[in-house]
């Protein structure tokens, strides 16, 4: 073989290698995509509303899958596979301005009556145990008081667990189930809070 057919093959195989690289690249890009659309997402606690669950500084992993696949843009689910539950703490797409996510916890679904009297609430008029609920001002704890509301169909009432420090369906209602982004389940990062790494989050 000629030094010149030797120079053709050399540039043959590198532009495979080269149309190799990119094929993998792209296959990647589109892998990365479809897991963030439909499968988990990565979020950052940026307040202080659901302390002491989550801390300012958290970094999460939202499962998008286990409320069903949804068209992205479109918040429509085309396979439903489960609906929130009570106490599960959910990321959604703030009502007030779409192009905020929120996380809270789920406390009134779809139907039910709510009532907050000072630090107890009450789902249908039976007082909820509310063993995530944090209080840090005993004043304003003392005189707060919401309702009585119902839940309309296909909507949540969710609050953050910091209860006299949050903004949430007290201050601007409901959040439509279609708004639902996934379920938060485990803390991957956090800083200056490491022991926190790989919590589960309940």
């Amino acid at each position: 073989m000629s030094a010149k057919q030797e120079i053709v093959k050399g540039k043959i195989r590198k532009k495979g290698l080269i149309r190799e690289y990119i094929e993998a690249a792209l296959i990647a890009v589109v892998l990365a995509l479809f897991i963030r659309t439909f499968v988990v997402q990565a979020f950052k606690i940026p307040s202080g509303s659901m302390e002491p669950t989550l801390l300012v500084g958290d970094h999460i992993l939202v499962n998008k899958f286990i409320y069903g696949v949804k068209l992205p843009y479109l918040q429509k689910t085309i396979i439903p596979v489960s609906k929130p539950k009570r106490e599960d703490v959910i990321v959604f797409i703030y009502p007030v301005d779409k192009s905020k996510d929120f996380i809270k916890r789920v406390i009134g679904l779809p139907g039910e009556k709510i009532e907050i009297i000072g630090k107890k609430i009450y789902i249908n008029g039976k007082p909820y145990s509310d063993p995530h609920g944090y209080y840090t001002d005993p004043h304003r704890s003392r005189k707060n008081r919401f309702g009585p509301v119902v839940v309309p169909p296909n909507h949540l009432f969710v609050m953050g667990d910091n209860r006299d420090h949050s903004y949430d369906s007290r201050y601007w209602g409901f959040v439509p189930m279609k708004s639902v982004k996934g379920k938060a389940f485990i803390i991957y990062w956090s800083w200056p809070h490491w022991k926190r790494m790989f919590h589960i989050i309940r």
